[in-house]
């Protein structure tokens, strides 16, 4: 057909390529913003680490015979040793990002130190707290060793050089995902103040930027302060305007701007010091639980490094930093000991998340952060105290973005995977699922019993098959990593089916220029830590 040819071949549309580096993010961990910007970020960190920082001793300290005070010296001693770990982890150990704080997966092996019969001839309540906090800490301090030596000897090194993509979905997702009942159940607690935190940092934080363009993406970055800051104002107006008189007591611990305590109670000038609640005493079964947590700490923080080096756009974590963070995580848990924070460290999920909601992954950002921590513990008690009273309902409804934005960042791995292959759908959904399901009966065991499944004479041993069996991500990233390291993995199309061809460019630390640059020692310190 004179002037014909052939019609044009329709495009076919084409995959997106898997991205080694998370693109868009703003500042990685070597290129800081700028100094005004980097303080009002490090104090948005600040705010988001004070959830758990003051959530765990309001609910730990009562328990123990402590009051206000008691409470205000354990939530300064905490923050404290939050703002040392996270400036010792950024400086020497994995160099990422990563806020270091307090942990609930401590909490169920503490409650049984507290319910120890031998605390009970003691009628003076503050001495009561004393003892109990000083056999938490014997604990911690024993415990600590076990990170500490399978750190530094680089023996956890050699386990997370098996890791593969696949292997690594269920274990972070989980670290996200398995968070969710400090999530929107905790903003149900006083849903008038947590359903509009939800809603309006969403809308800010999501919607904002494209309705108002802003070149220096202010709604984005800076959501968690301008939220929190009206959220909260809205909270003390209920509570003056009287809105929780007479309610339950429940219902004003929740809801209500001026019923924590700590303002009056938090001295203005106070720097916390080792063994400040006396010797530490020592107990081998308390021992022995408190290293199956500091076990299960060490399983879940792997997985938040991982998270972190993902939304920092650094390179994959070469196992040898990541066992050297471990290390340096014993090394916290060490100091939370000796100091007496009546909780272990962890790296914060929450911070984490953060990173990816501001895509803001500097190093700078978090150590200004732990200045914060630092300074409002020392140097301006009550002044910190004031934000530590920030309502639950608010926090919680901050973790619902947090803990979902590392969840996903675990489910990002699965570009590496081969998902058409019936292999690596058994393994995903096998450990995810029993990665909900089994701690699922073990807390509904609890929650009706009042103990765990396993109930033996021995408290020590109960905490040591509970604790592990009740961490989501714990059972899930343990359950992924043998099933992948176990099931026909030798063949070779198995090998590009786990994305293991990919996570081995990554292995070796000093034959990557960027791994070099981002994990680097700093003062010429590599000589004495190598990257074995």
């Amino acid at each position: 057909m004179a002037g014909g040819g052939a019609p044009a071949k329709a495009v076919e549309p084409q995959p997106h390529p898997p991205k080694e580096q998370l693109p868009n993010i703003s500042y990685c961990i070597t290129s800081p913003p700028p100094w005004p910007e980097a303080i009002l970020l490090g104090f948005q960190h600040y705010l988001v680490m004070l959830g758990t920082t003051v959530i765990i001793p309001s609910s730990l300290v009562p328990q123990m015979g402590g009051g206000n005070e008691e409470k205000a010296k354990v939530i300064q001693t905490l923050l404290f040793v939050a703002g040392l770990n996270t400036l010792l982890q950024s400086l020497f150990g994995s160099r990422l990002p990563a806020v270091i704080g307090g942990s609930y997966t401590f909490v169920p092996t503490t409650i049984s130190i507290i319910l120890a019969g031998r605390f009970s001839d003691t009628s003076d309540p503050v001495e009561r707290f004393k003892r109990i906090m000083r056999a938490i800490q014997g604990s911690l301090i024993v415990a600590s060793t076990l990170q500490i030596v399978l750190g530094f000897s680089g023996l956890w090194r050699n386990v997370t050089r098996f890791l593969s993509p696949l292997s690594v979905v269920p274990l972070v997702s989980l670290v996200g995902f398995g968070l969710y009942e400090f999530g929107f159940p905790g903003v149900a607690k006083c849903v008038e103040i947590g359903l509009p935190q939800l809603i309006l940092v969403v809308f800010v934080s999501q919607y904002m930027p494209h309705v108002v363009k802003s070149r220096k993406h202010v709604f984005d970055r800076f959501a968690v302060i301008f939220t929190v800051v009206i959220v909260w104002i809205y909270a003390h107006l209920l509570t003056v305007g009287g809105a929780y008189n007479g309610k339950a007591q429940k219902t004003q611990i929740s809801c209500r701007t001026d019923r924590a305590g700590l303002i009056d109670a938090a001295p203005w000038i106070r720097v916390p010091y080792p063994f400040q609640w006396g010797a530490p005493s020592f107990d081998a079964g308390e021992a022995f639980a408190m290293m199956m947590a500091s076990f299960v700490a060490l399983v879940e923080s792997t997985g938040a490094f991982i998270a972190v080096s993902r939304y920092a756009s650094a390179t994959p974590m070469p196992p040898s930093i990541l066992s050297r963070g471990v290390g340096w995580q014993g090394v916290a848990i060490l100091v939370s000991g000796l100091f007496g924070t009546v909780n272990g460290s962890l790296v914060s999920v929450e911070n984490a998340g953060l990173l990816a909601l501001t895509r803001v992954g500097s190093r700078r950002v978090v150590q200004i952060s732990a200045g914060f921590m630092i300074f409002f513990s020392i140097l301006a008690g009550k002044f910190g105290a004031v934000f530590a009273s920030i309502p639950a309902p608010i926090i919680a409804a901050l973790y619902c973005l947090f803990f979902a934005y590392v969840g996903a960042g675990g489910l990002s791995f699965l570009q590496f995977c081969n998902l058409n292959s019936f292999r690596t759908k058994f393994i995903l959904g096998f450990s995810v699922f029993m990665g909900l399901s089994v701690p699922q009966y073990f807390n509904e065991y609890t929650a009706i019993n009042g103990y765990g499944p396993v109930h033996t004479g021995a408290r020590w041993f109960n905490d040591i098959v509970n604790v592990p069996l009740s961490s989501e991500a714990f059972v899930a990233g343990c359950l992924a990593y043998f099933l992948d390291n176990t099931l026909h993995r030798k063949d070779s199309a198995i090998r590009k089916d786990r994305g293991k061809h990919w996570w081995d460019k990554f292995r070796s630390f000093k034959g990557d220029s960027r791994s070099e640059e981002f994990y680097s020692l700093p003062f010429n310190l590599n000589k004495y830590f190598p990257s074995v």
